[in-house]
């Protein structure tokens, strides 16, 4: 596949909106680059930890603690986020993983976004700090988030929560963990999930998509970062045809709980999502796309700045409290 030219074309109008367009290249200077020479995972780290900062909430309390892993690996940080406000009865409950590319970012490169979560859905919101490839490879990051799942349901009630209510939610990369938490699930027995809210989620390492080529360069997150991202995560001998590493390759997703997949335009994933909310659709699982389009890949971090990502904050936080509150468990 060859990349698209950086942008749009001479001359042609550029399909993000003025503000999206100065925040990304903002977040773009500096950050690097697949094109101009090899990627290494900690120089990434340091950048990405600066393209982002993401605002705090003086309505939500946060506390850090660790909480089992799977079997035979280290205990998992994590970050429980509760509204200030008193609670009528159990709160819902949301079980968050952070993206980028399962190699950046952090509890505190999306404590920001938790913070909204929690106190748009009056939820209470555990961020998972799972284990981070390169050094650790799938399935790690998958089963991280599945035992932390597993955590979190079990101690519902220690949370203030109800676990007929529980959510998984993520950006990106953990939006790929949040489908393989559903799957996993459902092929484990459990526990039962309400719901999963899946902001531009990696789904398909194929990156196939006329998106992939469409959006490739020119909008920060590029498709030679995202193949970049998939390597460090499988490895050269990394099974691409597990769903539990690519949900969009899954053959089944029936018994999955209803889905929002929230897409923005200018995105080499979105065709990915896009055929993922078909897939869903096909199988029986309540779904719904929202599409923003004149948006870009993590355009949520600019929450506060950008109109748009505080527009699709208030959409998917109303869709979360809906389901939550409507929904008989559907699956596990």
């Amino acid at each position: 596949m060859t990349d698209a030219p950086p942008g749009p074309a001479a001359g042609a109008p550029d399909p993000l909106s003025p503000r999206a367009r100065a925040i990304v290249d903002a977040m773009s200077a500096g950050f690097p680059d697949p094109a101009r020479g090899p990627l290494d995972a900690a120089a990434l780290r340091r950048a990405s930890r600066a393209a982002r900062p993401e605002p705090g909430d003086g309505t939500v309390t946060a506390a850090d603690r660790t909480v089992p892993g799977p079997p035979g690996a280290p205990a998992l940080p994590v970050r429980v986020y509760r509204p200030d406000a008193p609670a009528a009865g159990p709160r819902p409950l949301v079980v968050f993983f952070h993206g980028g590319g399962w190699v950046l970012c952090d509890l505190d490169t999306h404590d920001g976004l938790c913070r909204q979560l929690a106190r748009r859905c009056d939820a209470v919101v555990v961020s998972v700090d799972y284990r981070r490839a390169p050094e650790d490879r799938f399935p790690a990051a998958a089963e991280d988030a599945y035992a932390a799942t597993r955590w979190a349901l079990s101690h519902a009630a220690e949370l203030g929560c109800d676990p007929a209510r529980v959510a998984v939610a993520g950006d990106s990369s953990g939006g790929n963990l949040a489908a393989a938490v559903t799957l996993l699930t459902r092929d484990r027995g459990g526990p039962p999930l309400a719901a999963q809210l899946l902001v531009y989620p990696a789904l398909d390492h194929r990156l196939a998509g006329r998106s992939a080529v469409e959006y490739a360069t020119g909008f920060f997150h590029t498709t030679a970062h995202m193949r970049w991202y998939w390597d460090q995560y499988l490895g050269p001998d990394g099974d691409r045809g597990n769903p539990y590493a690519a949900p969009g390759l899954a053959p089944d997703l029936t018994g999955l709980p209803p889905a929002l997949l929230v897409l923005p335009e200018c995105d080499p994933l979105r065709d990915e999502g896009r055929a993922y909310g078909r897939a869903l659709r096909a199988a029986g699982v309540p779904v719904r796309v929202d599409a923003y389009p004149d948006t870009f890949h993590g355009f949520l971090g600019a929450a506060g700045t950008l109109p748009a990502a505080d527009a699709a904050l208030e959409a998917a936080g109303n869709w979360l409290v809906g389901t939550l509150r409507d929904s008989g468990v559907t699956s596990g």
